[in-house]
């Protein structure tokens, strides 16, 4: 029994070593598996640190930003706020004085036709005791009657005259007015170019040459088969010429000088024309 229980004993040791081995190894992996999963966990730790301090910081940024933004809106708002409560002064100032100038027009305009009013019925009271109604007629037609002479007279005075005492038309406005004193017959013309002759009215003139810088014209006139010429004439210098059995001029102004080109009018008096329709018919 005792040499079994020896044999017995003896022989046990040689499947624990084995289980003793692998719960070594069991241990091993144990232990690097623990520090792996350590090492991965500091890893995770250490990038999600890194990815907060890296988003903390962008935060910061932001607001910063957004302060900034916030600092500028308000700037921005102060200064509008000023703007606007000097642009509302100004406004109020603006429609005060509006509303004054307003006033004082309406004030002088009622003034104005007080006078008026008041004027009015002075002139109206001294008419009616010194004069008819046929009277105050009168002296209104009178009245007009002289202001359209005066008008005339002062139109007439802004001409010149010539050495006859003809009126001197400088463009065709004032060719209008002498055509409305009913004197004259006025032809107005314009020739282009030298050596042409052209019917004007009762006389053929011809341009012979330009002085554009002493503003002078050389012109041949053809008067009944008559040719004669006159040089170097001036702008506004009446040229006279009389026809036969007449016994008050004619004329020929040029007051338009330019490159080979005159322009101007040809003045007839009337009493000329109907001394010529007399002529005409006595002869036949």
């Amino acid at each position: 029994m005792s040499e079994d229980q020896i044999v017995e004993m003896k022989s046990s040791p040689s499947w624990q070593l084995p289980a003793i081995v692998v719960l070594g190894l069991i241990a091993l992996g144990g232990l690097a598996f623990g520090w792996s999963a350590s090492s991965k966990l500091d890893s995770t730790q250490q990038a999600v640190a890194t990815q907060l301090k890296t988003t903390q910081q962008s935060i910061q940024q932001d607001m910063s930003s957004l302060k900034d933004r916030l600092a500028q809106d308000e700037k921005a708002n102060t200064d509008l706020q000023g703007d606007l409560k000097v642009v509302t002064d100004k406004l109020k100032i603006t429609q005060g004085q509006l509303r004054k100038a307003r006033t004082e027009a309406a004030k002088l305009n009622d003034e104005t036709n007080q006078k008026v009013t008041a004027l009015d019925t002075s002139v109206h009271s001294e008419l009616s005791t010194k004069a008819s109604a046929d009277d105050v007629k009168t002296v209104d037609t009178k009245v007009v009657g002289v202001r359209t002479d005066l008008d005339t007279t002062r139109d007439d005075l802004k001409m010149a005259k010539s050495e006859m005492g003809t009126l001197i038309a400088r463009n065709h406005d004032e060719i209008d007015q002498l055509r409305r004193l009913g004197e004259r017959d006025y032809t107005e013309f314009t020739i282009t170019g030298k050596n042409r002759p052209q019917k004007i009215a009762n006389v053929t003139l011809e341009l012979k040459g330009v002085n554009e810088k002493h503003n002078q014209f050389n012109l041949a006139m053809t008067v009944e088969d008559k040719r004669f010429e006159k040089k170097n004439r001036a702008a506004n210098e009446p040229i006279f010429f009389y026809l036969s059995g007449t016994h008050i001029p004619e004329e020929v102004v040029v007051n338009k000088i330019g490159k080979n080109t005159i322009s101007g009018y040809v003045s007839i008096p009337k009493a000329n024309a109907q001394g010529s329709e007399a002529a005409t018919k006595s002869g036949n």
